[in-house]
């Protein structure tokens, strides 16, 4: 098999990694920007959002009835909201304080949500150059091929 077979196609690995790399990002953007949000219009504090991966699998034959799993990317399993409860910080005068004075405050921490973007910034940095390399090994093989 070659690598420009379609099982094993760099690109598509590559790809669907930076479409789910994509995701996370805007995901990540939107628990930053909503990290202060107390009220939604589902009643209570904005929840944090999580992003699940899913490895993507293909059987192939193999010489008869051996079946051979090979990796064929990720794809995104689902957007799901973070099962930790409200953070509680005490703001008397806020308008949503309870009768102590503590706010419920969304489960999001800034400093987690930015490791995260630079753990994400980085894999589709690593994807990208998984197809920048996977190009010019194409166009060096092209090149000895022609002459």
């Amino acid at each position: 098999m070659s690598m420009f077979d379609k099982p094993l196609s760099v690109l598509d690995i590559s790809g669907s990694g930076l479409t789910a790399e994509r995701v996370k990002m805007g995901v990540i953007a939107s628990n930053i920007a909503n990290a202060q949000v107390t009220e939604t219009s589902d009643g209570g504090p904005y929840k944090r959002k999580e992003v699940e991966f899913a490895t993507v699998l293909n059987k192939s034959l193999i010489g008869g009835k051996n079946h051979k799993l090979m990796l064929n990317g990720v794809s995104i399993k689902g957007v799901t909201e973070s099962k930790l409860p409200p953070n509680m910080v005490h703001m008397p005068g806020h308008p949503q304080a309870n009768k102590d004075g503590f706010v419920s405050m969304p489960n999001v921490s800034v400093a987690k949500e930015m490791v995260d973007m630079i753990a994400a910034s980085r894999s589709y940095e690593a994807n990208t150059s998984v197809i920048a390399s996977f190009r010019k090994m194409s166009e060096r093989a092209l090149s000895i091929i022609r002459r």
